[in-house]
């Protein structure tokens, strides 16, 4: 699985202020539910042969394989990506310069909802774990369960669904018992469970997790107490690796996360003062990182597949960018390596 930062304890945070008024229309409607607009992003796949997702019934619940006993798809990754966010973000695979990137393709995201998009949906901050069966698991069936302290103190829920949509991170299908698991987190029926399941070495698991670069960025304002809310709109790239051996999930995280910390670039539009900006600025990329530096596979066996052993300060984009709506100034901060990332893809 892809390594997504361990959730740090938090300090007890001071109430906020009212939120700017160009930052009420950033959210979805009251009742929009990402539950049910992931559920619907997946409708017609299994009449689409071009996709090459396979459906499954395990305990009732509908599972979707993107990528374990199928090689997936482009189509599939993108869709696979849009879900996880509960709809609320727009996928794509583009081009881009292999001078640069080392590859010669893309993912880009964009979001006029990053606070719910990224953190509430796309972030995979629930390790879903039963007797025989362990995935990192993200999408909008977060927001059901809603045990997460960054969903607490976010205020973030879905309250209009009653049937449950995430994705997990795997190269196994989920069994019984997970099922189990996570309609019992969630509160619902396992037959109103729907997952979505990938290994990082696959095509489409490769392309949902370097959509996460928006989320990354978000995360990391979030642990140094930026008020995200704040955060009105956002885009992300970065290049979309190869995907390693199968089977070979090292090799697959590995090239996945340097996809993020030296080559992702971020884009934030947001409405605050300027020293709120300031003062983390540089803190925000993954140059910020002792560990920077290096191939994240190399970092990764320096402390023995231990992710919580990693500086967490280092899983970040490469590059943000955060324009002010306030005062019209540009910050920037971050570098990309593009010879790490010829180094980490093969290229």
């Amino acid at each position: 699985m892809t390594y997504q930062k361990p959730l740090l304890v938090r300090r007890p945070r001071q109430s906020r202020p009212p939120l700017p008024r160009s930052a009420d229309r950033c959210f979805p409607p009251m009742d929009y539910s990402p539950n049910q607009a992931a559920t619907e992003i997946w409708d017609g796949l299994q009449s689409d042969p071009l996709a090459r997702v396979r459906f499954h019934r395990v305990a009732e619940a509908t599972v979707l394989d993107f990528g374990v006993e199928t090689p997936g798809s482009i189509q599939a990754g993108v869709l696979l990506a849009r879900a996880c966010m509960g709809g609320l973000g727009r996928v794509s695979v583009v081009p881009c310069d292999p001078a640069s990137y080392g590859v010669a393709n893309a993912v880009c995201v964009e979001t006029d909802s990053p606070r719910v998009g990224c953190l509430g949906c796309q972030y995979a901050g629930w390790p879903v774990q039963s007797d025989d069966y362990f995935a990192m698991g993200s999408g909008p069936m977060r927001l059901l369960r809603g045990k997460e302290k960054m969903l607490i103190e976010q205020d973030l829920g879905d309250k209009g669904s009653d049937s449950a949509c995430g994705i997990l991170e795997s190269d196994k299908l989920p069994t019984v018992s997970a099922i189990d698991t996570i309609a019992g987190d969630c509160g619902v029926a396992p037959k109103s469970v729907t997952v979505g399941v990938a290994a990082s070495t696959s095509i489409a698991g490769s392309i949902q997790i370097v959509a996460r670069s928006v989320e990354t960025a978000m995360h990391k304002l979030d642990d140094l107490e930026f008020d995200i809310r704040s955060v009105i709109s956002a885009t992300g790239s970065a290049p979309l690796p190869p995907p390693a051996e199968r089977g070979n999930t090292i090799a697959g995280i590995g090239r996945t996360n340097d996809a993020m910390l030296y080559g992702a670039t971020v884009s934030l539009w947001v409405d605050c003062p300027d020293e709120s900006i300031e003062a983390i600025l540089d803190k925000i990329p993954s140059s910020a990182s002792a560990d920077h530096g290096r191939p994240f596979a190399e970092i990764f066996a320096q402390y023995n597949h231990d992710f919580y052993a990693v500086d967490p300060s280092l899983f970040s984009p490469a590059v943000v960018a955060i324009h002010n709506l306030r005062s019209g100034r540009t910050f920037t901060s971050g570098r990309m390596m593009t010879e790490i990332l010829r180094e980490s893809f093969g290229t």
